[in-house]
């Protein structure tokens, strides 16, 4: 017996040291204080004109032994590559809409060159300034109206100059080509520089978004003297398709802009050196064809341009290096999202062209880069359909901050972590509205194997086309997988008509679902009625 009353006031006493534990384990939860709320993290999104993905050395391509992208390869190495991040209107004014506007240009209304954004209209950077966030936008702007939404911001007029550039800031406004001062340095260095100090002289208790437009790589390509000898004396291997010779052999529907008339531009500039300004004012002048035929001084013109293009993207990256550098000395890298991209693609004598505009893979995919070592997967590519009217949902979804209705763009973080949704989009859509002959207006999806589009033509009221004239073809069809250089049109294959009659459907559903239905302009209507069963 007084062994079992010993044993019940052991077992009594172990209860009573249990829940005395508890009590003080639960007083202590109680006490214990809140955790401090979730740091937002920083948004540096870089920016270049034209920077296209044949020339960053990370997508492959004839050039990715000659170009000098080392900072970029660092960023992809770090980071998360899209191998399908697309643009849905080539053209840089819309672009830049798109991007900041998170709407397509048919709801935003810069669907051409010569369209302004006006500072009353709502972009992302208006959002993220409710949510707490100090915004900045420092170089390349190009949307003719006063920046709204930024803290601060010192931007080119249009396009600006490579060299003592004139920039223009909230204290010397003037809409379009108006106001500013002029800085001294090359603009690729002066748009990082103050970048750089922006960010450092920022309110170090908010969060921020800072975005670094570079003028580089646009026409007329040029680069600072250190970048001068990049492949001096080296001949640059040729596009497959370089020597195209038109819709006769490959059956599109278009002309095209044909790198002869950057040829012109390069003679004309070197007879007239009043010339040289704005896009014109080309490195290395003067320039000479003589004695050539036109097969070699086509591969001349392309001699010169792309290396300065590649030089001039040399200095891109530098300046990405620099920032990159900034970011890790300040100890700011860990907790900032670092985005670089180009406001579209760019031919680089592919079928013979220079520029953009086009439906065409080197116009319409968008190079794209973003790092963030909190969350974003190191040296991954991810291959989802993703478009620039993506990117404000992006950014909104970082920010912890509401995406508004009216934007049109879906967030793609979870695709960045390896988790695509599995209604995800199959189709980009596309639209081009600056309509000329040799590059008509037209509007087309573009899924991961197949692209179909319509070329419309005279969809403006002001065109090239004489009274009564009409194009010889209407719709480019282009198998990816088998014809990857995009250099026979399909659309008449007997093998493709149920996949074309399928992906027309898409067309029209998606006009339906983002707006686009041209109820305005009976014009195009009308094409559409008469050549859609072409």
């Amino acid at each position: 017996m007084a062994k079992l009353n010993r044993l019940k006031k052991h077992m009594y006493s172990v209860l009573l040291c249990a829940v005395t534990l508890v009590f003080i384990s639960c007083n202590q939860a109680e006490k214990k204080e809140p955790e401090a709320p979730k740091q937002k993290p920083n948004i540096l999104f870089i920016m270049a004109d034209d920077h296209t993905s044949q020339a960053w050395g990370i997508y492959g391509g004839i050039l990715e032994d000659y170009v000098h992208t080392p900072n970029i390869k660092r960023l992809a190495a770090e980071g998360t590559v899209l191998e399908n991040c697309l643009v849905s209107n080539s053209i840089c004014t819309p672009s830049r809409a798109t991007i900041l506007t998170g709407q397509y240009s048919h709801v935003n209304g810069v669907t051409t060159l010569g369209a302004g954004l006006s500072p009353q209209y709502n972009n992302i950077a208006k959002e993220l300034q409710k949510g707490g966030y100090q915004t900045s936008v420092i170089g390349k702007w190009h949307l003719k109206q006063e920046p709204a939404g930024f803290d601060y911001y010192c931007v080119l007029p249009g396009q600006g100059e490579y060299w003592n550039p004139v920039m223009k800031t909230k204290e010397n406004w003037e809409d379009y080509y108006g106001g500013g001062k002029q800085y001294e340095g090359f603009s690729t260095d002066l748009i990082a520089d103050k970048t750089i100090d922006w960010i450092e002289n920022r309110d170090k208790d908010k969060p921020f978004m800072a975005m670094c437009h570079f003028k580089a790589t646009h026409e007329p390509f040029d680069y600072p003297e250190r970048f001068s000898d990049l492949n001096r004396d080296v001949d640059i291997p040729v596009p497959a398709s370089f020597y195209d010779k038109g819709s006769e052999t490959t059956g599109r529907s278009f002309k095209g802009q044909s790198i002869d008339n950057l040829k012109k531009r390069y003679l004309d500039a070197t007879a007239d050196p009043s010339l040289r300004k704005d896009f014109m004012n080309y490195p290395e002048l003067p320039f000479s064809v003589d004695g050539l035929t036109n097969d070699e001084a086509r591969y001349q013109t392309y001699q010169k341009y792309v290396k300065d293009f590649m030089r001039c993207g040399a200095a891109a990256d530098d300046n990405i290096g620099k920032l990159l550098d900034y970011l890790e000395e300040s100890e700011l890298a860990d907790n900032t999202v670092v985005i670089y991209t180009a406001d579209q693609g760019y031919f680089l004598g592919e079928h013979g062209w220079f520029d953009k505009r086009l439906i065409f893979e080197e116009s319409i995919h968008m190079p794209f880069v973003i790092r963030y070592p909190k969350e974003i997967r190191a040296g991954a590519r991810n291959k989802d359909l993703i478009e620039n009217a993506d990117f404000s949902a992006l950014f909104a979804d970082y920010a912890g901050i509401d995406y508004p209705e009216t934007m049109q763009g879906r967030s793609f973080r979870e695709n960045l972590k390896g988790n695509t949704p599995s209604d995800w989009r199959k189709y980009g859509y596309y639209r081009y509205w600056d309509h000329s002959k040799d590059r008509p207006g037209h509007f087309g999806i573009r899924g991961k194997r197949y692209k179909l589009a319509f070329f419309y033509g005279n969809g403006l009221k002001v065109n090239e086309y004489k009274p009564g004239e009409e194009p010889r073809k209407y719709w480019d069809f282009y198998d990816l997988e088998e014809d990857p250089n995009e250099l026979h049109n399909a659309y008449e294959d007997p093998q493709y008509q149920d996949i074309i009659s399928e992906m027309k459907k898409e067309i029209l559903a998606q006009r339906k679902a983002l707006g686009d239905t041209d109820d305005d302009n009976k014009e195009v209507l009308e094409i559409i009625k008469k050549h859609w069963n072409d």
